[in-house]
């Protein structure tokens, strides 16, 4: 096995769960008395880049497909979270209905939504159709799509380069880490900003957190290891906050290489 971020060979297993059906895959009345679908849940770290990783078993539309169950809105405090957080980044850096504000992973609208309420151009990229329904259905321009480097050039041509990108529990779910990240890299302005927030690999470690350890989560991610992928793509951290979401998370603020903040 080959570490995903810096192609290390990987031999050092962390924790293995046997085999597990995907999460989030309900069963139907009709799949009662059918054969389960399940896959290796083996859990590994790279002794070079120190990036904790599934064992890759399954591609990424088993878990993310048109049968998505997760959406978004069902919690409120998360939707007072997002709230929250637009409020915060719209002060901070100055966003107005001249700004463009990218969404990976947008789910059903939740956060895009107080964009909008605002009147800053907004766009969603989410690859679920059950969930990106959802999102359009009240007015949240959205794209079924994985977010890739294909994708970036259809962005740009359409939309330009963005004020502001942002990804909520989306970077443990990507299998490549670093065309995700290039991906990210490509469609910032130069003085730009994106956000990541994500379980924070200490806190799994420390409150033996294996609940949330599933297929879903390609990466448990640590500051150190974000840093040096973002730093191999040109890109760099510069505002770190703990966030309590997800059993403990951290919020980075991150920039092209050369920009001001």
């Amino acid at each position: 096995m080959r570490c995903r971020h810096c192609n290390n060979t990987i031999k050092d297993l962390v924790i293995d769960l046997g085999f597990q059906p995907p999460s989030n895959s309900y069963l139907t009345k009709t799949d009662l008395n059918k054969q389960e679908n399940s896959f290796p849940l083996k859990i590994f770290i790279c002794s070079s880049c120190f990036l904790v990783q599934t064992q890759d078993t399954t591609d990424k539309t088993t878990f993310f497909n048109s049968e998505y169950a997760y959406f978004s809105s069902t919690s409120t405090s998360w939707l007072d979270h997002a709230k929250k957080f637009v409020k915060t980044v719209v002060d901070e850096f100055k966003l107005d209905k001249n700004s463009f504000v990218l969404e990976i992973a947008s789910n059903d609208g939740y956060l895009l939504k107080n964009f909008l309420d605002r009147n800053i151009p907004c766009l969603g990229i989410e690859p679920t159709e059950s969930t990106a329904q959802k999102a359009q259905d009240i007015g949240v321009n959205t794209w079924v799509e994985f977010f890739d480097l294909p994708l970036t050039k259809k962005i740009r041509k359409k939309y330009g380069e963005a004020d502001l990108i942002v990804c909520n529990n989306v970077y443990a779910h990507v299998p490549d880490i670093n065309d995700f990240t290039k991906a990210l890299q490509q469609n910032l302005k130069e003085e730009a900003v994106v956000t990541l927030e994500f379980p924070h690999l200490l806190n799994l470690i420390k409150h033996c957190q294996f609940d949330t350890i599933y297929h879903e989560h390609y990466s448990y991610l640590s500051i150190r290891t974000v840093r040096q992928i973002f730093e191999k793509n040109n890109l760099r951290i510069f505002k770190v906050q703990k966030i309590p979401t997800h059993g403990g998370s951290v919020r980075i603020y991150g920039c092209k290489k050369n920009a001001g903040f």
